[in-house]
């Protein structure tokens, strides 16, 4: 496995766009199923070990995997600064994003995921390894992107590994809900923040993607949102010629 840091600011609309050209295509249906074919055990209870945590998972419950942990490692050494600032994990899962951020001093965290028992067990583990932080306001929440979240949000930092494998790599609707739904939530998402201007004016979105899924389309229609995208970090597997990008996204009247 290679790991590479990835640098470059999009600091400009036609910046942004050579960046979007730079991007590379979506990988062949037949090569997406080849990476993603690994038998699935969703359905059966297991744990999860991060920085001396032991994470239960119940059946149903998704295990993160190689892209998660670039964002766990990311909020851990501080390169995603949550300290004193409002920070929304997008499909939260077991909850490693939420425990970080409230050991880190985030001010408010929202814990948010479309499946109801992930909330759940993001809420345990954060009892049981953060417990109760007078400066943290820790808000699980069952919502399907932003719908269940108040009007008067505003979010300092938002995290995003989505499901958008563009590629059925299953027929089971639990596999499906974790790894391929495809780009339109991570369209809905873009459109979401701007629509409800979720956003804080200094805020930022970091957002992880590979050509597993529709890459290309997915980063042009962030830009065309209105955000400008800076790849932090690329990283490839030996083996296969999956990238996986973690981009911060910033409004562009803030660049």
């Amino acid at each position: 496995m290679t790991d590479r840091t990835a640098a470059g600011a999009a600091t400009s609309h036609d910046d942004a766009r050579a960046l979007l050209d730079s991007l590379p295509h979506t990988l062949p249906r037949d090569e997406i199923l080849a990476i993603n074919s690994s038998s699935s055990d969703i359905h059966t209870s297991r744990t999860y070990d991060y920085n001396g945590w032991t994470f239960t998972l119940p059946p149903g419950v998704f295990r993160p995997g190689d892209t998660s942990r670039i964002v766990h490692d990311r909020l851990l050494d501080g390169t995603i600064a949550v300290k004193g600032r409002s920070y929304a994990a997008m499909g939260v899962g077991l909850g490693v994003e939420a425990v970080i951020a409230g050991t880190l001093g985030a001010r408010e965290i929202y814990a948010a995921d479309v499946h109801p028992d992930s909330v759940a067990t993001a809420a345990g583990h954060y009892a049981r390894i953060v417990g109760d932080r007078p400066e943290t306001l820790f808000r699980p929440l069952v919502s399907n992107l932003f719908e269940g979240f108040e009007d008067s949000a505003r979010l300092d930092v938002i995290t995003f590994n989505p499901p958008a494998v563009s590629a059925r790599t299953s027929d089971d609707p639990t596999v499906v809900r974790n790894v391929c739904v495809g780009a339109e939530i991570v369209l809905r998402f873009f459109d979401q923040i701007v629509t409800r201007d979720l956003l804080a004016p200094d805020g930022e979105i970091y957002l992880i993607v590979s050509n597993t899924a529709e890459l290309k389309r997915i980063v042009g229609h962030g830009i065309d949102a209105g955000f400008r995208p800076l790849v932090l970090h690329r990283q490839t597997w030996e083996g296969d010629d999956c990238q996986a990008y973690l981009f911060k996204l910033i409004r562009h009247d803030a660049v």
